[in-house]
């Protein structure tokens, strides 16, 4: 019960966000109003302010989580792409007692990150990069998702979605009424003929002075309120997923990976940043002030965990939290205290680590990328793999080694791809279902990508970690036997 508990004490913690982060937006848009126009225009500005504000939330709520996703270039893929991170997804989300799976994407950019959005659990998802799949090893890879799982869980994707068109429409309205005065011929000199009284023109003015100074700060206030609270999840995320997983050097190992990192995230960018497990926009080489971040100091949050040597709960974490920051105040609600029993730490999945060069590791966050993107790995038989773009449209292609003239599955692949759904449609599932799929073979020509046509005319794909018997095919549900 503890996980629901502090479900609610987010949402109580959430309202009264809200609350404050509320109340300066209506304060922001009455007075705006009515220094703008005088006397009744505070009304006006309020209702403005609260419209801007619906609308924005609207939009997030309807499709926040699909543009957030395609800013970031995530591509939806399949359990074929990556057996392990689906493995690992599916088990998170047993562990979190989670009732629907999320969709899963990766983004085809060479850093390590991750990230989780969607509004309700239903319509979640998780993003990893083709770094992060290439540079973590299954302990690591799992307290990532972990984490991303608990923010799902914990209602913080709902959180940071409100939260920041709240955030959002108190800098509009911010901008507007600062570059209003600033373009504006001199509001004053309207002012002072709107009036008869002397006394009424000084009111006026005291109003405008408040609300310039009240626009300026609204901000500012609203930003380190956000931020705060940002900090607070990231740690609860963090406690979480220790809980899920049992293994708090995971997440440790996997947050210094992350952060070492040298390579830039291109896609990543002020709306996408705050969702990232480690902040990708943080700038080098300066220090970053506590109250003005996003999240917590990395080299905390992996003292945090490495310190955590006896259990793997929340007051374990809450343990650990105090002993780093010096003080009893902790992270956890005091509902997630109240758990009765130990959760022991288990060992690693993973005694030993995988050598692998570089240049190997290079080349396969490239073949990632590439299967993302929709390429196909043509395996000759020389032993020489070839990567065929999407947009490749001859049926045959050289092998550069042996001079063996390759079949291309993609040649065609638009054209009868779409033919393939169509005509399935309905009718071919049930008759499939009532006939059983039919069942053909392909046989492996090595242990890297390979891309094969389904009889249908689909292009299938089997990745490196492949180790299924059989593939099925999502057009005519053929089952596919995997030999060799």
């Amino acid at each position: 019960m503890a996980m629901w508990e502090l479900i609610k004490a987010n949402k109580r913690k959430s309202v009264i966000l809200f609350l404050s982060m509320g109340a300066s937006l209506i304060l922001l848009g009455y007075l705006i109003g009515a220094a703008f126009f005088p006397p009744s225009g505070g009304m006006t500005g309020l209702f403005v302010a609260l419209c801007i504000w619906v609308v924005l939330s609207l939009i997030s709520y309807s499709s926040g989580d699909a543009i957030i996703l395609s800013l970031s270039k995530a591509k939806e893929v399949s359990h074929d792409v990556h057996p392990q991170l689906f493995n690992i997804v599916e088990e998170m989300k047993i562990a979190a007692n989670l009732p629907y799976m999320p969709k899963v994407y990766i983004i085809p950019e060479r850093a390590p990150n991750a990230f989780a959005t969607g509004i309700k659990p239903e319509k979640s998802a998780i993003a990893v990069t083709a770094g992060l799949l290439s540079s973590l090893n299954r302990d690591e890879l799992q307290g990532v998702v972990a984490h991303e799982m608990s923010h799902i869980v914990n209602r913080d994707v709902l959180f940071m979605t409100f939260a920041g068109m709240l955030l959002g429409t108190i800098v509009i309205l911010s901008q507007v009424f600062l570059r209003g005065l600033w373009y504006s011929s001199g509001s004053s000199r309207r002012y002072r003929s709107s009036r008869s009284s002397k006394g009424q023109g000084q009111a006026q003015l005291v109003i405008m002075v408040v609300a310039i100074v009240f626009a300026i700060l609204a901000p500012i206030l609203a930003r380190l309120l956000y931020f705060a609270i940002s900090r607070k999840r990231e740690y609860l995320a963090d406690a979480s997923s220790v809980r899920l997983t049992r293994y708090p050097a995971g997440l440790a190992s996997a947050l210094k990976k992350i952060s070492s990192t040298s390579v830039d995230l291109s896609s990543a960018n002020k709306v996408t940043a705050p969702m990232y497990i480690i902040n990708p926009l943080k700038p080098k080489g300066r220090r970053v002030s506590n109250l003005s971040s996003t999240h917590p100091p990395i080299k905390e949050r992996i003292k945090i965990l490495r310190s955590m040597m006896h259990g793997a709960n929340y007051s374990d974490y809450q343990k650990a939290f105090s002993r780093v920051k010096g003080k009893p105040s902790g992270i956890i609600p005091a509902s997630g205290l109240r758990e009765t029993g130990v959760i022991p730490i288990r060992k690693a999945y993973v005694e030993k680590e995988a050598k692998r060069g570089k240049k190997k590791g290079m080349r396969d966050v490239g073949d990632l990328m590439r299967a993302v993107n929709k390429y196909a790995f043509l395996a000759c038989v020389c032993g020489l793999k070839i990567k065929v773009p999407p947009n490749f449209r001859k049926p045959r292609i050289p092998c550069p080694r042996c001079g063996r003239q390759l079949e291309v599955p993609l040649a065609e692949l638009a054209a009868v791809t779409a033919a393939a759904e169509s005509a399935m449609g309905e009718k071919g599932k049930k008759e499939a279902e009532q006939t059983g799929p039919e069942v053909s073979s392909y046989i492996r020509k090595g242990k890297g990508w390979e891309t094969f046509s389904c009889p249908c005319g689909r292009s299938l794909q089997i990745s490196p970690s492949f180790s299924a018997s059989h593939i099925v095919c999502n057009s005519c549900g053929r089952k596919t036997e995997i030999k060799g």
